[in-house]
């Protein structure tokens, strides 16, 4: 028997990077798969968005291990997409178990020359999408009566600060606070709430020339010069992680091997956090 035999998960920003690679394991492990995307580009976000190819490329994955998956095009900013991709999800697949809000954006800029576009961006992804995929999608949850399990993809910039980046970190840190609060509403409705908060993550958020610049304090747009840089910064000697281990994360609170833990923080960033790294 498998992890998530017979679950349901809802994943936005499913089309590639992290999002992916949550519906792949998930899917690894026995889950249908309900994968939303906005899949287009952002006008105040460096580097060009998913598109409608990777969101195929991401049903094809899923399909590839025997699991079932719907992908609509969804916008985390818009309730009402979210809620036809939910109510479509349901009406193919039977029920929802899982909620992954997943999807994010970065840009960077000192904090008193933030653009306000710029800033009111990120925060209504990242912080207010994950609130509206809650509104959209957990009171499915609550009418089954039979738990379930909601992830939060915060990040370790929703524990700690971080220069040049200053809507991110607020945005992320609202998502610990979210996910805090939904633990202690939905506990009497047997849901469980986590936050899984990585570091840097092998991405396209990450790996383009804007933001490998912000990491490596300006000396490197190039991947395979920021990667000597970026190894510094970490206890363990990798310059990122891998999308897989946060899925494997994932995998782990959505399943009954966790089914005692709610209102978590769940770090993974290769000692990051730590303030004292051994070189």
């Amino acid at each position: 028997m498998k992890r998530l035999d017979g679950k349901v998960a809802y994943i936005t920003g499913a089309a590639r990077g992290q999002g992916r690679s949550h519906a792949i394991r998930m899917a690894e492990e026995g889950a249908d798969i309900i994968a939303v995307d906005l899949c287009a580009d952002i006008d105040t976000v460096c580097y060009p968005g998913a598109t409608q190819e990777d969101l195929a490329h991401t049903v094809k994955c899923v399909e590839d291990t025997g699991q079932r998956i719907i992908a609509r095009t969804a916008d985390v900013r818009d309730i009402s997409s979210l809620e036809r991709a939910a109510s479509e999800g349901i009406e193919m697949l039977g029920r929802i178990d899982i909620v992954v809000a997943n999807a994010g954006v970065l840009s960077s800029a000192p904090v008193l020359e933030l653009d306000e576009d710029a800033w009111q961006t990120v925060i209504d992804i990242n912080l207010t999408g994950a609130w509206k995929t809650m509104k959209a999608v957990v009171p499915a949850l609550v009418e089954r009566n039979q738990g379930g399990s909601v992830i939060l993809i915060s990040s370790l910039l929703g524990l700690i600060a971080f220069p040049n980046i200053a809507h991110y970190v607020a945005a992320k840190h609202g998502v610990t606070g979210l996910m805090k609060s939904l633990a202690t509403e939905l506990a009497p409705n047997g849901i469980r709430v986590n936050s899984v908060h990585p570091g840097i993550v092998d991405t396209p958020m990450i790996m383009n020339e804007s933001i490998l610049r912000l990491f490596t304090g300006g000396q490197s747009a190039r991947r395979e010069n920021a990667e000597a840089l970026m190894i510094n910064g970490h206890a363990l000697s990798v310059p990122w992680i891998e999308s897989v281990d946060v899925s494997n994360a994932v995998v782990y609170l959505a399943s009954d091997e966790s089914r005692y833990i709610t209102g978590s923080t769940m770090v993974i960033d290769a000692g990051a956090s730590f303030p004292i790294k051994m070189r």
